[in-house]
């Protein structure tokens, strides 16, 4: 009698869970499910089994990660996991949508309502996507890079480079800067940014998930990734020095970098032809979202209640 080795992910691989209201398009069943109760939503989904799921608002993105690994063979493989609220009986529809359009996603788990966010460490996950922003919170709060993903109507960009943008502070880096902004005001912001040019900016949550695509940028040609990302930030000169400093130190890069000194992030978002936009404040994320997908990451000071 045989059986199977636990397979060890690569340590340079790209891993990225998936809620299935993330990926695909549950509000009908999911408002139902809020009105009439779990049994309500369990009879819904197993009636409409054959029926398809039209895709989310991280449909696209998920698309171009997977697609990753035909376009870069040579790069560190990436992966998506589905991390599912429903049971593995009403999961059965959200795998035969997955099975129609094609995604090579073939690893899922199913908590029929208990709380997914359990398993992200035991996944590898670098990033975690939900439209659940209480599994989202916890997830950071566990030390774990995560987004809300906010409703939005927005037609797919259809650049063919995948294109991630960030926000800086309390995303790519921690909140002490936006901190002193909030406390102590502008001014006392960019005299500490001077003051400290030359000292890295401490880690955010989304640092690790930043060091995992520049392996796959590294795998090509400066000008010749398949993906491409840029920092997109209300900071603006002199306080920009620090941050380019700090992503030397790191040894990561971005490709473009928009410093906009409170200006709406939407256009310039529009311009750089983002698959999705992480930020941590609700208002700039509602602001982006009517222009390109958007993640809202409810870490650091401006997201304290």
């Amino acid at each position: 009698m045989s059986s199977l080795l636990p397979e060890r992910v690569p340590m340079d691989h790209l891993i990225v869970a998936i809620s299935s209201r993330a990926l695909f398009d549950l509000d009908e069943s999911h408002a139902l499910f809020e009105s009439a109760g779990l049994d309500a939503y369990q009879a819904f989904q197993r009636e409409r089994e054959s029926v398809l799921l039209a895709p989310g608002i991280a449909f696209p993105l998920v698309q171009k990660l997977l697609g990753l690994n035909r376009l870069a063979p040579i790069a560190p493989h990436v992966e998506v996991m589905l991390l599912s609220r429903n049971s593995p009986d009403t999961g059965l529809r959200i795998f035969n949508a997955i099975e129609h359009y094609g995604l090579d996603i073939s690893r899922a788990v199913f908590t029929n309502g208990a709380e997914p966010d359990r398993y992200i460490e035991a996944s590898g996950a670098q990033l975690f996507l939900s439209a659940h922003a209480e599994d989202v919170k916890r997830t950071l709060d566990a030390g774990f890079a995560a987004a809300t993903i906010l409703k939005s109507r927005v037609d797919p960009i259809g650049r063919p480079e995948l294109r991630i943008a960030f926000d800086g502070d309390a995303v790519l880096f921690s909140d002490d800067s936006e901190r002193i902004a909030r406390e102590q005001g502008l001014a006392a912001f960019h005299q500490n940014e001077a003051d400290n040019a030359h000292d890295p900016l401490p880690k955010g949550p989304f640092k690790p998930f930043l060091d995992a695509i520049a392996r796959i940028q590294a795998a090509f040609p400066i000008n010749g990734a398949p993906l491409r990302t840029a920092l997109v930030t209300a900071r603006s000169a002199p306080a920009h020095k620090r941050v380019i400093l700090t992503l030397r130190s790191w040894g990561v890069r971005v490709d473009e970098a928009m410093f906009l000194g409170g200006r709406d992030k939407g256009p310039f978002l529009r311009a750089f032809g983002a698959d999705i936009f992480f930020d941590d404040s609700r208002a700039n994320a509602d602001s982006a979202s009517l222009h390109v997908a958007t993640g809202h990451v409810p870490a650091g000071v401006a997201n304290l209640r």
